[in-house]
């Protein structure tokens, strides 16, 4: 609808009216105004399928909803570094939610993995914010080009489940941006979701939603974001100071308490009605986006859109070892199937994404039509209730493997150690499943392993088996996905999103996540996931990108089209990549920047790009790339802006995280100016590298030179043939030493002449 015809509307509203639209109508519903003809619609919690609760609604999951899709988890599609796939995935949500007359789904969710304890990674996309906000854009416009709107969430700095509703995310400036708040502004500004969910916590002491600066200033004002904001359901402080910030929804309602609070604050001239008719305008736009555009002859194909689930799982999983080429299996070996997985596999996490789902395929199965699997027989190994050893099931499971020619031991995390509302303990599997792993490998030597789980483990057994396929949690179609990739119908082509370290001791931030009463202190600052481990040079289980192919690919060629450029331009990157392998196969070509030595401390590399590539066998394609400023920037806290120092980067191609296999040089020159204010504490060594403080400082430096004393000091110290103060170690201790400290050491030098060379400094 029209801006002008919506502002017409709300022209004929009363205030209590008004005030109302600015929170739902029910758990799941916002508000209509009959005689206005403004429709009530629906919204749903599901960032991976919809979750339509019809009675007794609820945020966690707790009952029931209607039968629907059950689609890879964030955890899993973020693996797939493929945006077109996500695309497809948004598509088919988008196109559900118009056959069930849904208005806006709630996600993505894209907050970043800080630690690997976090209870809601499993919906979460990665550890690195670049990979994060392409694969939110990427399913952002798939599900908005059906006219359904998308809730991007849940903004900023979610990262921990414990007291999420009141913990305070302490860090920095520039960690802030770098990371947290670079994890949302790319599908922001690329996508341009209809709304955006506030989270429950603070950042830096402030909540969220009370924060004119994150809802406005920068949401708004700085990245162009037009849709409204909703709040977390029961996120809402302060309803009449959160709606000032530019927080236009609150969800759920209440007994409606707020909205009479607004009415209040607008009467007693505390709140400007303006704010609330902006706040209303925001609400009607998002809601006539989707009536105006409604597609009444959508369908819900259920069949068609489960098989899809299983293609996409398909892209997403990740081949993490392959020794003898074990896999992918054949027709003429004995299989064991051992573990509860193999026949009910755990494929979602809980709380409010929880789906419930059309049906749910299992590998076992699945390999009933699958030639290559024809000899697969089954032992459940475990259950997962609770974390204990049955001996008959695990006896049984030892036989059934002793038995086989190749045993795949179905193995993750049970729901009980990972959902919404509270966060992992610690990183292993269930003891049980370990303990079932070191009887197999007792008996039987040829082993593959299958994880279910939402977020990294630690693998006790890793050097011992000689395959391990990473699932995640892959939807309702998980067991299909699975079963193709083992009997090689499917080229796994995944990439880890996310480090999987040696022990939970490695990772970042360990000494301090989940400690603290209501605060959360970021002391890692930008040092997350992988530019943590690779800057220290730390050995992990398997490095962010990781991820085998049933085939092999070469890089080569790797081109820039220049040699410098300044902070305005940009650059193109091209390298060829060929499939030298025996079948067709896909692999993530990943770019990465490493910034020169300066006094800015930032990580080794940080990934920069990636694309997906298919190749047949013995095909070569060239993949383009193009860097801007932001390629080569850091976040400068005093000029509050992304800043590229002057020098040289080196451009990578990576195989992943860790692995360098092509690199390139390009010089980089910022505009951008740097305010500097200077002082007789200021160095000679930082003046001396500043070819403008250089120029004001040589007329002052030639009269220092013809003071007798000071002549006689250089002199004495070029003839010193001791060693004591040779050329090398005078200019190292210049480096550190203060405008001041040349009134001691430099014999009749006046504080005035100092003086003076700093006020010219200062005008520069």
């Amino acid at each position: 609808m029209e801006k002008e015809k919506i502002q017409n509307l709300i022209s004929q509203m009363t205030l209590e009216e008004k005030a109302g639209m600015c929170s739902g109508a029910d758990f799941w519903h916002l508000k209509g105004i009959e005689r206005l003809g403004i429709p009530s619609v629906m919204v749903t919690d599901g960032p991976h399928g919809l979750r339509k609760q019809a009675q007794g609604a609820d945020h966690l999951g707790i009952n029931e909803s209607e039968k629907a899709i059950c689609f890879p988890a964030g955890c899993a599609t973020a693996s797939s570094f493929d945006r077109d796939l996500i695309r497809r995935q948004g598509e088919l949500l988008g196109q559900e939610c118009q056959a069930m007359d849904v208005s806006t789904i709630l996600g993505p969710a894209m907050n970043i993995k800080r630690s690997p304890l976090c209870g809601r990674n499993f919906e979460y996309y990665s550890e690195d914010p670049f990979v994060s906000t392409e694969m939110a854009a990427a399913l952002i416009e798939g599900i908005q080009s059906k006219n359904v709107g998308t809730s991007a969430k849940h903004f900023v700095a979610n990262n921990q489940e414990k007291r999420r509703m009141t913990n305070s995310s302490d860090m920095d400036e520039r960690t802030l941006r770098e990371i947290y708040l670079a994890s949302f502004e790319g599908a922001v500004k690329k996508a341009k979701p209809w709304t955006v969910m506030s989270s429950y916590n603070r950042v830096n002491g402030e909540f969220v939603g009370d924060s004119k600066e994150y809802l406005t200033e920068i949401l708004r004002e700085e990245w162009g974001f037009d849709g409204y904001v909703v709040s977390d359901w029961g996120a809402v402080n302060d309803r009449v100071s959160s709606l000032a910030a530019g927080l236009d929804l609150e969800m759920p309602p209440g007994d409606f308490e707020n909205d009479r609070l607004i009415v209040k604050a607008v009467r007693e001239g505390k709140l400007d009605e303006s704010v609330v008719d902006q706040a209303c305008e925001r609400v009607l736009d998002v809601i006539f986006r989707y009536t105006e555009n409604r597609d009444t002859e959508a369908v819900f194909d259920y069949e068609k859109d489960h098989e899809a689930a299983a293609e996409i799982e398909a892209e997403c999983m990740v081949l993490l070892k392959n020794e003898n080429e074990i896999l992918p299996l054949t027709s003429d070996q004995k299989i064991a199937f051992i573990g509860k997985y193999a026949k009910t596999p755990r494929y979602q996490g809980g709380g409010s994404s929880h789906i419930n789902s059309w049906k749910v395929e299992s590998a076992l199965e699945a390999a009933k039509e699958i030639p290559e699997l024809a000899n697969v027989t089954f032992a459940e190994g475990y259950q997962d209730e609770k974390d204990e050893v049955i001996e008959e099931l695990q006896n049984e499971a030892v036989k059934a493997a002793a038995k086989a020619d190749v045993t795949v031991l179905f193995l993750g995390l049970p729901d009980n150690f990972e959902s919404e509302g509270y966060d992992r303990k610690h990183m292993n599997l269930p003891d049980c499943q370990n303990e079932l792993v070191q009887k197999v490998l007792e008996v039987q030597k040829h082993v593959v392993v299958v994880l279910h789980n939402g977020s990294a483990v630690v693998m006790p057994w890793k050097d011992q088996v000689e395959g391990i396929l990473e699932a995640y949690l892959g939807g309702e179609a998980v067991g299909k996905a699975v079963a193709e990739v083992l009997a090689g119908r499917k080229n796994p082509s995944g990439r880890l999103a996310e480090t999987f370290p040696l022990r939970l001791e490695d990772t970042p931030c360990y000494l301090t996540y989940g400690k603290g009463f209501d605060n959360a202190v970021y002391q890692e600052g930008v040092f997350v996931g992988y530019r943590y481990y690779t800057s220290r040079k730390m050995e992990t289980a398997f490095p962010f990108g990781y991820g085998l192919s049933y085939t092999t690919f070469a890089y080569s060629d790797l081109q820039l089209d220049k040699k410098e450029m300044s902070d305005k331009e940009h650059v193109e990157v091209s390298v060829k990549v060929k499939n030298i392998g025996k079948r067709a196969g896909k692999t993530v070509v990943q770019l990465y920047v490493a910034a020169p030595e300066a006094e800015v401390v930032r990580p080794v590399r940080e990934l920069r790009g990636f694309e997906k590539v298919s190749l047949e066998a013995g095909e070569e394609k060239t993949v383009t790339f193009t860097l801007d400023e932001r390629a080569f920037s850091y976040w400068n806290t005093q000029i509050h802006d992304w800043y590229a120092e002057e020098g040289s980067y080196q451009v990578m191609i990576g195989e992943n995280a860790d692995q360098m296999c092509l690199s390139g040089e390009i010089l980089v020159h910022p505009t951008k100016e740097i305010p500097k204010v200077y002082s007789l504490n200021t160095c000679l060594g930082e003046l001396m590298r500043d070819p403008k403080a250089q120029a004001v400082m040589a007329p002052f430096m030639q009269e220092m030179a013809q003071n007798d004393a000071a002549t006689d000091m250089a002199e004495a110290n070029a003839n010193d043939q001791s060693g004591v103060v040779n050329q090398e170690m005078m200019a190292a201790m210049m480096e550190g030493m203060p405008l001041r400290q040349l009134l001691s050491f430099v014999p009749g030098i006046k504080r005035e002449m100092l003086e003076q060379m700093v006020n010219a400094l200062n005008q520069l």
